[in-house]
């Protein structure tokens, strides 16, 4: 089957997805990242089923990625904040320990895409995504624009379609 058709195959899929951010200063009135993705999410059709902001620290995240990865309405985990270099940035080892399969293409392309836009700043991004437990779990920069970069160019445009490939 061909690219394309895989395509057409999961058009009428719905993604539930879970929005964290990660930030020990951000609230729901000021947290522009989280409201930016769940406004990407609903735009194109699909569910936010759960948003939550927490501190970027792995006893908080370990626990709330094991209860999402668990439930069954949740399809893909968008985790914005924690992917840089500070010792505070601590998301990306919480999220590699949990990936099953490591989609290395969205990293690749996450920092190609930035560096058009931000230049050699683009390397400090860690931005990761993968396969846990049979979701789709993403961890992008906390900027809004970098997370409007990560939805809009990578993962929108295939939600569906790989959805669609881990339930086969």
């Amino acid at each position: 089957m061909s690219y394309t058709e895989h395509q057409h195959e999961a058009e009428g899929i719905v993604a539930g997805c879970a929005v964290v951010t990660l930030s020990d200063t951000r609230t729901e009135a000021d947290d522009a990242s989280g409201a930016a993705i769940q406004r990407l999410v609903t735009e194109a059709g699909h569910k936010v089923v759960h948003y939550q902001i927490i501190r970027d620290d792995p006893g908080q995240l370990e626990p709330l990625l094991a209860k999402l990865l668990g439930r069954e309405e949740v399809h893909a985990l968008l985790l914005n904040g924690g992917t840089g270099v500070s010792k505070r940035d601590q998301t990306i080892g919480v999220v590699r320990r949990r990936l099953d399969v490591l989609l290395d293409g969205f990293g690749e392309l996450f920092r190609a895409l930035s560096y058009q836009e931000i230049g050699s700043g683009a390397m400090l991004s860690r931005a990761i995504g993968g396969v846990a437990r049979g979701k789709l779990l993403f961890a992008m920069p906390g900027s809004t624009k970098a997370v409007e970069l990560a939805m809009s160019k990578l993962i929108l445009p295939e939600l569906r379609h790989l959805i669609s490939q881990l339930n086969k």
